[in-house]
């Protein structure tokens, strides 16, 4: 009867510890009630947004309010560079018709992209694009958490109307953005 007693607390015990460990050394996911959508800041500090992992929003009627937004884990604060990646077939024109706003928290930055760098076979853009990457401008980000990222541009294009289809208004789509530390 003694042993019986003895066994009993002993297995409640280690179900107790492995019940308590087991996610531990991992990120938030559905199961705990947070999102598994989340975008996590990566090691060297660089933030990267890819249109197909954000939430988007598209305006038939007035394209200039077609906007992107993701939900970002920042673990660093401080000031980065912000760079827009842009599929193409003009490597001279992104065609960008307004400027692009990006805004996290109460800061945001606007610009209008240019071609500042030509990336050709890029693993992200097929045969006849190519993708040009922008650089946009610096911004300040103090605090450290969880943020809503939010792009605003007329190239944040549905899916469905770039599909490798060319007309004219369709020479630039935005890819992606990226959060790159300014290291002093």
């Amino acid at each position: 009867m003694r042993r019986g007693f003895f066994y009993l607390p002993a297995i409640v015990f280690v179900f107790a510890i492995i019940a308590s460990c087991t996610g531990s050394g991992k990120r938030p996911d559905s199961t705990n009630g947070l999102s598994i959508n989340k975008i996590w800041q990566q090691p060297d500090g660089t933030i990267s947004l890819h249109l197909d992992k954000a939430d988007c929003y598209s305006d038939v009627a007035n394209p200039s309010e077609n906007t992107a937004e993701w939900d970002v884990v920042v673990s660093r604060s401080g000031r980065y560079n912000v760079w827009l990646s842009s599929a193409t077939l003009d490597t001279t024109d992104l065609n960008y018709k307004n400027k692009v706003m990006i805004s996290v928290q109460d800061t945001r930055i606007e610009g209008l992209p240019e071609c500042d760098r030509i990336v050709r076979n890029a693993e992200d853009v097929a045969y006849p694009y190519y993708r040009a990457d922008s650089f946009i401008g610096s911004m300040y980000i103090k605090d450290t958490g969880e943020f809503q990222i939010q792009v605003i541009s007329e190239q944040i294009l549905p899916k469905e109307k770039f599909n490798g289809d060319v007309s004219g208004e369709d020479l630039s789509k935005l890819l992606s953005v990226s959060f790159t530390p300014v290291k002093r």
